[in-house]
């Protein structure tokens, strides 16, 4: 006589079943691939030098700034000086940063600059970054640009650092007409705005280096697997 026997398992043992189950049947995760992108930036100002401008491959848990948040004294100093070297440093000791570097060189009204990036699948985001030199602390930025699986061009507009005050007043500006790379101690704004332009209240003439709507032009190519 054949006796069919139906096994009962408690709520616990299902569970342990299911963790045991799971657990074998786990895949592991499929690793980074890696791509290469060229990084054109084109100066679409009229009278606005660029300094060397920084370039960020990363994930969403890195962010360059927050609108309405403090500088990091990094992006206070590319805004201030142009120099992005502080700002490169703080970015490399975050977890989300796959590449970090710059352009190397100051960009001219009308002129463009390329720059090859290596990233990966796990760091699917680009921003960038670049003072305007005929400011106190302005510079043009773009955040967390999706890395395109071909091309992707995306114009950029200007910010305030917050960090010092606009005066436009030669002794603290970096670019033509004036050449000082010292920092206003006065009080200034203490948190990343958009920027008002140059308003002829000091050294820099509205005519000569004022701007309309974007100031920069970025596309994004992807060039290797």
């Amino acid at each position: 006589m054949n006796v069919r026997r139906t096994l009962v398992l408690s709520t616990a043992a299902c569970a342990a079943l299911a963790t045991l189950w799971s657990a074998g049947t786990a895949r592991p995760a499929a690793p980074a691939v890696n791509h290469r992108y060229r990084v054109t930036v084109t100066n679409v100002t009229k009278g606005q030098i660029f300094a060397p401008t920084l370039i960020v491959a990363h994930d969403s848990s890195a962010r360059l700034f927050e609108l309405g948040a403090p500088a990091s004294p990094g992006l206070a100093h590319l805004a201030e000086e142009g120099d992005p070297s502080l700002v490169e440093a703080e970015l490399t000791m975050l977890n989300g940063v796959r590449w970090v570097g710059d352009s190397g060189a100051a960009l001219m009204p009308g002129q463009s600059m390329t720059t090859t990036v290596l990233t990966d699948s796990d760091h699917p985001y680009f921003s960038v970054a670049g003072m305007l030199v005929s400011t106190n602390d302005g510079f043009f930025a773009l955040r967390d640009v999706p890395a395109p699986q071909m091309k992707s061009t995306h114009l950029a507009r200007a910010y305030d650092a917050g960090s010092e005050r606009n005066s436009e007043d030669c002794a603290f500006v970096p670019g033509p007409p004036c050449g000082n790379h010292v920092h206003d101690a006065a009080p200034a704004e203490g948190y990343v705005r958009i920027h008002e332009g140059i308003h002829g209240q000091g050294n820099l003439a509205p005519e000569d280096f004022d701007w309309n709507g974007e100031v920069a032009q970025v596309t994004f190519e992807r060039v290797g697997p």
